[in-house]
């Protein structure tokens, strides 16, 4: 099992909407889960966390990552193993991923209508983003900026 399935945060794997089980694991109450967030990936459920890591990404010129994210969200449930195992992959970027019930107010300043939405962030400004849980595209899409900004960064 990856670092990605061990502890930090573990939710329902039922979706209220459509009762589809995700995976067999079970959480210490016996109720099936899924993590949107552990290893690499840090749950962003409060305004200080959010100030923190994202201060900490444009004062070190760091690349970030933010998957907007519910728990609820069988499409955010599904490509949430993938998203760590990103996370795993490109341990220099950062990886965020927000809870939009948590933090409402954040989530409509960035204009999010669909979960998960991820942004591409280098210095705090937007590279690129995606809409959905595409897992090849999310791939692609850090790939290819990990080796834009690289490639950037050696000349």
């Amino acid at each position: 099992m990856s670092s990605c399935y061990e502890a930090v945060v573990r939710y329902c794997s039922y979706c209220c909407c459509c009762c589809r089980k995700l995976d067999g694991r079970k959480n210490n109450k016996g109720n099936q889960y899924t993590e949107l967030a552990s290893g690499n990936v840090h749950l962003i459920n409060t305004m200080d966390k959010w100030d923190s890591k994202f201060g900490e990404a444009a004062d070190e010129g760091k690349l970030m990552i933010i998957n907007f994210s519910a728990s609820w969200s069988t499409p955010c449930r599904s490509i949430a193993k993938d998203y760590c195992d990103l996370a795993d992959k490109y341990s220099s970027m950062i990886f965020l991923t927000v809870d939009v019930d948590e933090l409402p107010e954040l989530s409509t300043s960035w204009e999010i209508k669909a979960t998960p939405t991820f942004f591409f962030l280098k210095e705090g400004g937007q590279v690129d983003k995606l809409v959905g849980a595409d897992k090849v595209e999310l791939q692609k899409k850090t790939a290819a900026i990990f080796e834009l900004i690289s490639a950037a960064a050696k000349s």
